[in-house]
């Protein structure tokens, strides 16, 4: 039986391509239209394709023995995997920012009455309260620039790449979080059972990471 890998869906797995392809295999990532489930035959590989939040959840439960993940999600859910790999792929930063015309220059600025809107509450917190800043977290899912355009937060912790869609909705970082990018995690039964296999595709993605794959 091959390896189970759960990967995520969209920009992350259009970087990942060029890597499993140098690998011999991602022929069957070529056309996915609406499949959930790819088997590569050529890596011995079946791939589940699945929201990136909800990677580490396959991989933590079993259903997938290793998976792809950025670290901001792996941060975030804090499950029971093995961190083998940075890929070095979809590098962002998680930042705090605040509108334009916002007084506040650095995140210690931010008080007990500010709101903090983001999609990672777990994150948020432990930053916050490693800052010794007690401030209200507000969860949410997607377009969270446009909670302080509307007044329902007075800051957001989210991630960037760039930072040009901050920018676009007159937003300016004001701290650094965490840096992310996409990590290559294990089963912890899985990668004692399949360890030599693991190892040996952790071995040569590690190759390709540092001859710093191309996307052709």
């Amino acid at each position: 039986m091959g390896l189970r890998c759960a990967i995520p869906k969209g920009r992350p797995m259009e970087d990942l391509l060029p890597y499993f392809e140098a690998l011999g295999g991602a022929r069957a990532w070529r056309d996915v239209s609406r499949k959930l489930i790819l088997v590569d035959e050529e890596l011995d590989i079946t791939f589940f394709l699945a929201k990136s939040m909800d990677v580490p959840t396959y991989v933590e439960y079993g259903a997938a023995d290793i998976g792809i993940a950025g670290k901001d999600v792996l941060l975030e859910h804090d499950k029971r995997v093995v961190e083998l790999l940075d890929l070095r792929l979809s590098q962002c930063e998680l930042i705090v920012a605040v509108p334009d015309d916002s007084g506040v220059q650095k995140v210690t600025d931010l008080h007990f009455n500010s709101r903090v809107a983001t999609k990672y509450p777990r994150v948020a917190e432990e930053f916050f309260n490693s800052k010794g800043i007690q401030v209200e977290i507000i969860p949410m899912n997607g377009s969270i620039e446009l909670a302080p355009l509307v007044g329902l937060a007075d800051a957001i912790l989210d991630v960037t790449q760039t930072g040009r869609t901050l920018r676009e909705n007159g937003l300016r970082i004001v701290g650094s979080v965490a840096k992310s990018s996409l990590r290559l995690i294990a089963n912890p039964v899985s990668y004692k059972v399949e360890f030599a296999r693991i190892r040996e595709l952790v071995d040569k993605m590690r190759r390709l990471v540092e001859a710093e794959v191309q996307v052709s």
